[in-house]
């Protein structure tokens, strides 16, 4: 992946708030992650028609750090579907304000399972069933 250009479709966008931050001022990693799980999904839940659950995150490198007021976009691909998994890469992407300085500050990937109302496992629908 490149540092130049994002990769997937855009999935959620917010600005990052005081209370978000830790005592460096700087915006907290689990903040981030956490922004990053409802972004991938978003994702997950339209191709699984319902209920998923992150059963796993893999390989989360923060590169940057993410600063009050920086505007916080979120990136997500479906690279890999199982039976009732799906496995999304999830790229995580600032705004810089006032300088408009545009940079990946980190990426990792999701997997989800697809659940029931219960909270079992349930196959993914079949592409292109209602």
């Amino acid at each position: 992946m490149t540092d130049t250009m994002p990769h997937g479709e855009l999935t959620l966008q917010t600005i990052a708030m005081p209370a978000d931050t830790n005592a460096n001022g700087d915006i907290f990693g689990g903040w981030l992650m956490s922004q990053m799980d409802l972004g991938s999904s978003v994702l997950a839940r339209t191709r699984a028609r319902g209920r998923v659950a992150t059963i796993a995150v893999d390989g989360m490198t923060f590169q940057q750090p993410v600063r009050v007021g920086d505007i916080l976009t979120i990136y997500a691909e479906m690279v890999r579907e199982g039976t009732t998994s799906m496995t999304i890469c999830v790229e995580a992407w600032i705004r810089r304000q006032p300088s408009g300085e545009h940079c990946r500050v980190t990426q990792a990937r999701f997997i989800f399972v697809a659940v029931d109302e219960a909270g079992r496992k349930r196959p993914l629908p079949e592409l292109g069933q209602p």
